[in-house]
């Protein structure tokens, strides 16, 4: 059974390069628009791993985490943060929210894999 993995991201692109790269490797891709819409993905159904950006309309990244983190499905999931932000101070924010780990925006589709590999397994 492929493991699925949400793709939060507000730029169709980006979320059409996750899909592609992740697919393309046997995994399952659920994309979501904006924080709001992935805690409503994220609590219907379970994950194996979810990708969201920080800087999106609605519910930001670390917004997100935080309101997932007090849901019993949000036990557990493992959350990489794929954004163009880099610094210090918001990387230990989404660290501090429940984020196990950041990639930074654009990204390599090889290390995309490799980092989905290790948080949610073959």
């Amino acid at each position: 059974m492929s493991k699925t993995i949400l793709a939060v991201d507000d730029s169709p692109s980006v979320r059409q390069m996750v899909r592609l790269t992740l697919v393309g490797a046997g995994y399952t891709v659920v994309e979501a628009v904006d924080g709001q819409d992935a805690l409503e993905k994220a609590t219907a159904q379970r994950f194996d791993a979810i990708l969201t950006d920080q800087n999106m309309p609605r519910l930001d990244g670390i917004g997100f985490i935080r309101k997932f983190r007090t849901l019993p499905e949000g036990k557990g999931v493992p959350i990489v943060f794929l954004s163009t932000e880099s610094q210090d101070t918001l990387k230990a924010q989404a660290k501090e929210a429940g984020a196990i780990g950041w990639m930074i925006k654009p990204f390599d589709q090889a290390q995309l894999l490799a980092v989905v590999k290790k948080v949610a397994g073959a």
